[in-house]
């Protein structure tokens, strides 16, 4: 037996849920697109948030030449359908992605928006309203093809880190084959930013993330790059960031070289450091957190998802955004994957449907898309899982590049109990980005970080929901970025439970 198996071998079975999904034809005031030309090949993102405190996630997509849009959720309650407003972007064109994070520390959620071009800062009023920030914050939003993004908080800084990720470099003259751009990290200077440190050389990143990926305390980005365009010589990466330096394969980091779009993260074999799922072109690369070691998952696990399921296209498939997340509450954390076609990219699939693989309790992953209804066979880019309507149940909104942006109401019968943790912290961290919750039931137990990056172009900042199988009670505790706890406490099912510092 494979001993990343092993664990979830000697958990009690929950029982088992087939995951339904009805999509909301009628969700959005008006249809939404994610458009363009090769600078849109690739982005595509969805940004999730509560921008009003309405306890109900909003949504930001990414419009590429059509304008970013952002729709409000006036979903009624637990069942009912979704319903979303437009809630408007002054029209801002050349958006690829955008993640949520309280970069003042206002309480209020606030915007970073990647694009082809200068990148912005929004700040958030609190009552779905923004503004550009970008010159008041001393961000400087540079002039590249931006497509990565991931932020934390260092020791002792007012604002967070921010990590930016560009693709090719469209200045130069010998591109766009061996052309990939420099990456750029933004360190705050009080409660402002100054000139951006170079990460170089780039490998065309689409996708980075900071976690303290073995428990030790230390935060590291991780750089998920795309070999169509770095050719030769390019791998993805891991940086320090105190002191700023790449990791190499002299202190452990093994090479590895992939067309790298999305990272996804979350701990899927209960030893509480994070697995990672980084999607690309053929075999989607599931790899085990081993401390020391990153060991990628043997094909029996069944997460590589690396062809059509449906369909005579037997190509091979491209995936974009991933996310973990438990779809059927069942206390196992199941894995969506976005997928579609670069755009005519005839070595690969061109009808290529979205991937939900059901995590089982030896933990192999099986194909569910089609059945459960999600198997949509657009050109999806960006996604993410969130309870729209408030029943507990993970609901799925796509980002599609020239197909219509999809919502779809998780509708899974006899679903297992659930619970939502909410971490705040007072200043400059509200949202206690780095902090960890833990949860623990007789069925085990589940470790969650809170971060700010991953998947593609697109990332949530909201309650981070737990499955719990049959289980009404649980225990929890958050452990906060500084690494103190609050200790062990009792927690009923079925709530929005909100866990503050002070």
């Amino acid at each position: 037996m494979k001993p990343a198996l092993a664990l979830a071998l000697l958990l009690p079975a929950a029982a088992t849920a087939e995951p339904r999904f009805a999509l909301q034809p009628d969700a959005l005031p008006v249809e939404h697109v994610y458009s363009g030309g090769w600078e849109h090949y690739v982005g595509g993102g969805v940004a999730v948030l509560d921008c009003n405190g309405d306890a109900r996630p909003d949504v930001l997509a990414a419009g590429g030449t059509e304008p970013a849009r952002l729709f409000v959720n006036e979903t009624k309650g637990p069942g009912a359908p979704l319903r979303f407003r437009d809630g408007g972007l002054a029209g801002m064109t050349g958006v690829t992605g955008a993640y949520p994070l309280d970069i003042d520390g206002d309480g209020a959620l606030d915007l970073a928006v990647l694009r082809v071009g200068a990148n912005r800062l929004l700040r958030g009023d609190g009552a779905c309203g923004f503004s550009g920030a970008t010159r008041d914050w001393g961000f400087d939003g540079g002039a590249a093809w931006s497509t990565a993004f991931a932020a934390t908080w260092e020791p002792g800084n007012t604002r967070p880190t921010l990590a930016i990720g560009n693709y090719v470099d469209r200045e130069d003259p010998d591109g766009p084959f061996g052309a990939c751009d420099d990456n750029a990290l933004h360190r705050p200077e009080g409660d402002s930013y100054g000139q951006p440190l170079t990460l170089s050389p780039g490998y065309c990143a689409l996708s980075m993330l900071i976690s303290d990926w073995q428990r030790s305390g230390t935060p590291e980005l991780r750089i998920s790059n795309d070999r169509h365009y770095y050719i030769r010589g390019g791998y993805e990466e891991m940086w320090r960031l105190d002191p700023l330096a790449p990791r190499t394969e002299a202190d452990g980091w093994k090479k590895v070289s992939l067309w790298g779009m999305g990272i996804a993260s979350a701990d899927i074999t209960g030893d509480g450091r994070p697995e990672v799922m980084l999607t690309s072109m053929g075999d989607q690369l599931l790899q085990f957190n081993e401390g020391d070691a990153w060991r990628n998952a043997p094909y029996e696990v069944g997460a590589a998802a690396q062809r059509p399921y449906s369909g005579d296209d037997g190509r091979p498939s491209t995936g974009w955004h991933a996310e973990f997340g438990d779809v059927d509450n069942d206390g196992r954390l199941d894995l969506f994957i976005a997928k579609g076609n670069v755009d005519q990219m005839p070595s690969n699939a061109m009808r290529d449907p979205n991937n939900l693989l059901m995590q089982a309790p030896d933990g192999t992953f099986s194909e569910a898309g089609g059945a459960a209804g999600i198997g949509d066979d657009a050109r999806s880019r960006g996604a993410a899982l969130a309870d729209f309507d408030g029943d507990g149940r993970l609901d799925l909104v796509v980002n599609n590049r020239r197909a219509p942006l999809r919502i779809w109401r998780n509708e899974t019968p006899d679903t297992g109990q659930w619970l939502a943790v909410e971490p705040r912290a007072p200043a400059p961290n509200t949202r206690a980005v780095g902090a960890w919750v833990e949860l623990r039931t007789p069925q085990g137990l589940q470790s969650r970080e809170v971060t700010v990056g991953g998947g593609h172009a697109g990332g949530q900042a909201g309650p981070v929901h737990f499955g719990l199988g049959p289980h009404e009670e649980a225990e929890l505790r958050v452990i906060w970025p500084d690494g103190t706890s609050t200790g062990w406490q009792a927690a009923k099912t079925g709530q929005v439970l909100r866990v503050s510092r002070d």
